[in-house]
């Protein structure tokens, strides 16, 4: 069997195109089911249609909805820069201090979520700690249990 470079060409053109028609298909139905205005019975009139006649479906599909299929991806990524954003700052934001520590214990403990013992101990953790911020794995404010003697 003879393989010219002119098949190779065109085997590499064929794989192109399907690896694009591929990534349509996946925007289309990301997009059709990223939109909520549109119906549960029109998605799936959609789906049926790019499953039936794909080509001609997909070209339908942009050019009814194109536009709106972009305002959506746009959507969609400022909604996730915003909760990247947000991580960010709560991630860099600063320790909090002795003090801030040792007022939410006072808080809980008025508000009758720490007994008295339970208090005391948190508070002593902290004090000794030096800074509010060294608490393991536990959550600030939260005693281990005593371990038996």
């Amino acid at each position: 069997m003879d393989f010219s470079l002119g098949d190779a060409i065109v085997s590499i053109f064929w794989f192109m195109l399907l690896f694009a028609w591929i990534w349509l298909l996946v925007a289309i139905v990301t997009d059709l089911f990223r939109d909520h205005e549109t119906s549960g019975w029109a998605k799936a009139g959609w789906v049926l249609f790019l499953i039936v006649v794909p080509w001609l479906g997909a070209l339908v599909y942009l050019i009814a909805r194109g536009s709106s299929m972009n305002e959506r991806a746009q959507r969609a990524a400022a909604v996730q820069d915003q909760q990247m954003r947000r991580f960010v700052r709560d991630s860099a934001a600063a320790p909090p201090s002795t003090a801030d520590e040792l007022s939410r214990l006072a808080q809980l403990h008025t508000d009758g979520h720490l007994s008295d013992e339970d208090y005391r101990r948190a508070k002593a953790q902290v004090l000794s700690t030096g800074t509010g911020t060294d608490t393991g794995s536990r959550p600030a404010g939260v005693v281990p249990p005593r371990q038996p003697a």
